[in-house]
């Protein structure tokens, strides 16, 4: 019951009047950057005001990178099992961006039972007390297609315990790609009891900073290219000719020597040795080398 009146609570007060709908990026297989966000309890299907106003911002620092956004699908109820059903759904998202579009630039976030959900789509191991039927960690090699995960308002361990569910952890490939918002007296992610506190991610700056972070992410970390496929085997030599084993490094191949470095070389002419300052009494004779024949 207690944690039921929880949920309730974040129901009641993530139930702001959203923003503006964002409008639609110009279509394409594959975009420079996608935004995989989850919204918070109760909020409509989309990505929720705070999803909203992130992608607004996003989009504003980010030049002429093209950008689609991708709202995880889920209930978003106050039912906290059934997050599962976004953590599956983002995962798979993610996934499948970073098979079928290698170069894009993935964002992850989310906002309240949102930022749970992104947040354990990043987890290396299914955390203990799961409920059964947790998908999953994702391959470690997916994470080098996830520029930045922005989490607002994420539930903290004390209030995951009170609604007897694990606690959030970002794995560690995700780690220093993470930035946690949280406005202070926030009875979700703090140690606060302002229920409107979790209302005031917009209104505190706290989507400003997170676009800030992730366009700084998205400047600083090249296209995530798929791993090249391995060289071929090199082919054997021609039938009648002898195998010539591979040179170690830094040595030349023999195949590689010029036929010209077998001809001897005659040794250049010596050079005449330095002589001592010359007498004006002195006289010499001089062939290669010089003698004293006499003074005057």
């Amino acid at each position: 019951m207690k944690a039921r009146n929880i949920a309730m609570l974040i129901a009641s007060v993530t139930g702001f009047i959203p923003l503006g709908a964002i409008p639609a990026a110009s279509a394409q297989p594959c975009p420079d950057v996608e935004v995989v966000f989850a919204r918070g309890t109760a909020e409509a299907p989309g990505l929720g005001p705070t999803g909203e106003a992130f992608v607004t911002a996003l989009r504003s620092r980010i030049g002429t990178k093209s950008l689609e956004v991708y709202p995880v699908d889920y209930p978003a109820t106050t039912e906290f099992p059934r997050a599962l059903d976004g953590i599956r759904d983002a995962s798979e998202r993610v996934k499948s961006l970073a098979a079928n579009c290698p170069n894009t630039n993935i964002v992850l976030g989310g906002f309240s039972q949102g930022a749970a959900v992104a947040g354990f789509v990043t987890a290396n191991v299914i955390p203990d007390g799961a409920p059964e039927g947790v998908p999953n960690p994702m391959p470690p090699d997916v994470a080098k297609h996830v520029a930045a995960v922005t989490l607002f308002g994420k539930p903290n361990d004390r209030f995951m315990r009170a609604i007897n569910q694990p606690d959030v952890v970002v794995g560690p490939l995700y780690a220093d790609k993470t930035l946690e918002l949280c406005v202070d007296d926030d009875f979700v992610c703090s140690s606060g009891r302002d229920f409107n506190a979790h209302t005031q991610y917009v209104e505190t700056g706290k989507v400003e900073q997170a676009a800030l972070f992730t366009a700084l992410k998205l400047a600083t970390t090249p296209p995530p290219a798929a791993t090249p496929p391995a060289a071929p085997p090199a082919a054997p030599p021609p039938a009648g000719q002898p195998h010539l084993p591979s040179p170690a490094a830094g040595q030349q191949s023999p195949a590689a020597v010029s036929p010209l470095s077998t001809i001897p070389v005659a040794p250049a002419p010596a050079q005449p040795q330095a002589q001592a300052p010359r007498s004006p009494q002195t006289i010499y004779s001089c062939a290669v080398e010089c003698h004293v024949i006499g003074s005057q």
